[in-house]
């Protein structure tokens, strides 16, 4: 199965990349955190970070494969509502980064469904 390695190896590489981004440009992220969740938005930009590095990790390593796909699953589901916001607060800016923003919201079905795909090649 070297195809399906290699889909939980890009799919770990994105998760850990966006994850190390949370903690050196978290900036970005801080915007985008609904303002429906408590405290500040930093903290929840760390708390999203850590999940993707160890959500990441876990795809990566064969053995928690299947679990860390799972768990992919359930983070794309949970980073939809920011994606939302951030179509919501650029509304206004320059028409490709309103189109950036509107494009992001169909791509977390197709990353689910990959994840779904990862975690049911696992062994």
């Amino acid at each position: 199965m070297p195809a399906a390695r290699s889909s939980a190896r890009l799919l770990a590489g994105l998760l850990l990349g966006s994850g190390v981004l949370h903690f050196v440009a978290p900036r970005p992220f801080d915007t985008i955190v609904p303002r429906s969740l408590p405290g500040r938005p930093r903290h929840w930009t760390y708390v999203s970070g850590a999940a993707e590095l160890a959500i990441g990790a876990a795809v990566a390593a064969p053995r928690t494969r299947r679990l860390g796909a799972l768990a992919a699953m359930g983070l794309f589901v949970a980073v939809f509502p920011a994606n939302v916001k951030m179509a919501v607060d650029w509304r206004n800016r320059p028409a490709p980064l309103r189109a950036a923003a509107i494009g992001r919201l169909p791509v977390q079905l197709p990353l689910v469904l990959w994840a779904r795909r990862v975690s049911r090649t696992a062994r």
